[in-house]
C-alpha cells in the first residue's frame, strides 16, 4: 500500500521519480490509463445511512386532523338539543276543537376547546455549517428532521392523552366517557383476553359496540368504527387460531362476526402504545368509538411551519424558530366514546 500520499506530478512519466521526490509515489501514464491511478484518502469506510431514532406515531390513523384556522386560543363548537311539550310519543297528537298544540324548542350551546402553540428552536452553529459542506451532508436537513420528529410525538401525546400540565385530555382519558371492566371468563375468573375464549373476547367486542351504539339512540351513523388496543392484545388475536385445525384467526373471526359488519358498518381494529396501562389501576385499556370528524377531532390551527431564521453573532450560529397551533382533542359526544379496562 501508497503511504504519506501528497500531490500527483503530472510531468512525471516512464515511472522515473524527479530529484528529491524520494518517498512520493508515482505512476507512468500506461498505469493511469489502464485505471491504475488511485488515492487512499482515508483509512476508513464511511457508512453513508445515518440511523434515526427509533420511535411511532399514530394519531393520523386514529382521529380526523382538520386543517386551518389561524393563530387562536380556543376553537368552538355549536350543539343543538331539541325538545316537544309532551313528548315526542302521545304528544303531537292532535284532534278537532283542540284549542293548543305542542311547542317544539331548540337549546342552543357554545362548546370550548383549548388551543396552544408549539414552539421549538432550532440552532446550527456556524462552524459546523462550514464543515458540513465538505461532506455532502446538510445538518439543517438533520435538525429539521429532529424538528418534525419532536412535533410528531408531542402530538402523538396530545391525542391520545392530553397534556395534565394544562388541563387536556385526549381519546385514552376523556373525562366524560364511559369506563368500564370487561366481564370476566368465568365466575371470579381473568378478565384478560390472553385467558379468554375466542367467543368470550368477540363477546367483549360486540357487547362494547352495542353499548355504545344504545348511548346514541341506535343512530345508524354513530356505530362504533374504530377500537384502539395494546399491541400485546392486538398481536395476540392477531396470531391466535380460533381453534387446533381452523384456518382463522381471532382477529379475522371478530371482523366477520360483529355488530358493526353485521349492521352494515365497517370495523377497524388498530394498535397503540398508549393503550398499554391508560385503564383503571394501571389496567390495559379498549378504547371503543366512533372516528368521524362529526364526533371527535383534532384541529391543526397553523401547521408546522419555519417562522424565522436569524444570525446570532455572539454565538456565532443561526437560530431557526418553527411553531405551530393545536387544539385539544375535541369530543362533541361523549356517549360514542366508552372505554373497557382489564383486558
Amino acid at each position: 500500500m501508497f503511504q504519506n500520499i501528497g500531490t500527483f506530478n503530472a510531468g512525471i512519466v516512464g515511472g522515473a521519480s524527479a530529484p528529491g521526490a524520494a518517498g512520493i509515489p508515482t505512476m507512468d501514464a500506461a498505469g493511469i490509463a489502464s485505471g491504475g491511478a488511485f488515492l487512499v484518502s482515508e483509512l476508513e469506510k464511511r457508512d453513508t445511512l445515518i440511523r434515526k431514532p427509533l420511535t411511532s406515531v399514530t394519531y393520523p390513523r386514529d382521529i380526523v386532523v382538520q386543517t386551518g384556522g389561524g393563530w387562536v386560543d380556543y376553537v368552538s363548537a355549536m350543539n343543538v338539543a331539541y325538545g316537544i311539550t309532551s313528548g315526542s310519543g302521545s304528544g303531537p297528537v292532535h284532534a278537532g276543537g283542540a284549542n293548543s298544540m305542542p311547542i317544539v324548542q331548540a337549546n342552543m350551546e357554545k362548546g370550548l376547546y383549548k388551543a396552544h402553540v408549539f414552539a421549538a428552536a432550532l440552532r446550527v452553529m456556524f462552524v459546523d455549517m462550514q464543515k458540513a459542506n465538505y461532506i455532502g451532508r446538510s445538518l439543517d436537513q438533520l435538525l429539521q428532521d429532529g424538528m418534525r420528529l419532536s412535533y410528531d410525538k408531542h402530538m402523538d401525546q396530545n391525542v391520545y392523552m392530553g397534556m395534565e400540565d394544562y388541563g387536556t385530555t385526549g381519546l385514552l382519558n376523556a373525562p366524560d366517557a364511559v369506563e368500564t371492566t370487561v366481564s370476566a371468563n368465568g365466575a371470579g375468573g381473568s378478565t384478560k383476553w390472553a385467558d379468554k375464549t375466542p367467543k368470550q373476547i368477540l363477546d367483549d367486542v360486540n357487547r362494547a359496540i352495542t353499548a355504545v351504539w344504545a348511548a346514541a339512540e341506535y343512530d345508524e351513523s354513530a356505530i362504533p368504527n374504530h377500537i384502539l388496543l395494546p399491541y400485546e392484545q392486538y398481536t395476540y388475536i392477531l396470531n391466535t387460531m380460533v381453534t387446533d385445525i381452523a384456518t382463522e384467526t381471532i382477529m379475522d373471526y371478530i371482523m366477520k362476526n360483529n355488530i358493526a359488519a353485521k349492521n352494515g358498518g365497517s370495523l377497524y381494529i388498530g394498535a397503540t402504545r398508549w393503550c398499554k396501562g391508560a385503564g383503571t389501576g394501571d389496567s390495559d385499556r379498549m378504547a371503543v368509538y366512533v372516528n368521524h370528524e362529526r364526533f371527535v377531532k383534532i384541529d391543526e390551527l397553523v401547521p408546522l411551519a419555519r417562522i424565522m431564521t436569524a444570525p446570532n453573532a455572539a454565538e456565532a450560529c443561526y437560530d431557526t424558530a418553527y411553531m405551530a397551533n393545536l387544539s385539544e382533542v375535541q369530543v362533541f359526544y361523549s356517549q360514542t366514546l366508552a372505554y373497557y379496562d382489564g383486558i
